[in-house]
């Protein structure tokens, strides 16, 4: 069945989704990262997580090579790190405070949550790679708002 693919992409952006910044370290030790809401939870035991990245995404090699990769789950009022990550800035870090953990990828540790990952896996997801990642260490903001993305525009909870 042939269908137009803009038509596909509006009907998937009617699933809200939060918003995450997936960070690695390329070989040389430079820091990685992107805005992805492409993020699940895949199993408690043991624990996995998985994102997925687009064949054409300029560090998708960098991101096979790493070995591991952290995701830093956005609270409602960092919409404008999720905006600088979503472009292809030759700078994205300048400025910005993370931490490492266990895997050496940047932490921002005033995230919602974070995950810190070594790569488990890496699927064929068609035009996307799948990643996925078995838990190292992790962090959470119980009390915390999330930063949602829905049809094409970022939102916030309303209690």
């Amino acid at each position: 069945m042939a269908f137009d693919s803009r038509e596909f992409r509006n009907a998937l952006g009617n699933f809200a989704t939060g918003v995450t910044i997936v960070t690695a370290r390329s070989r040389s030790g430079e820091p990685l990262g992107l805005t992805a809401n492409s993020f699940n939870s895949v199993s408690l035991d043991p624990p996995l997580v998985l994102f997925s990245l687009n064949r054409q995404a300029y560090s998708l090699r960098s991101f096979e090579e790493a070995g591991n990769f952290a995701i830093n789950v956005l609270r409602d009022d960092q919409q404008d790190i999720s905006q600088v990550f979503a472009q292809a800035v030759t700078d994205k870090w300048q400025g910005l405070a993370f931490e490492t953990w266990e895997s050496g990828a940047p932490i921002f540790s005033h995230a919602l949550a974070v995950f810190d990952c070594a790569t488990h896996a890496v699927h064929d997801g068609g035009d996307h790679l799948i990643f996925v990642g078995r838990v190292l260490r992790f962090i959470h903001d119980p009390a915390g708002q999330p930063l949602l993305y829905f049809r094409g525009n970022y939102g916030k909870v309303h209690p």
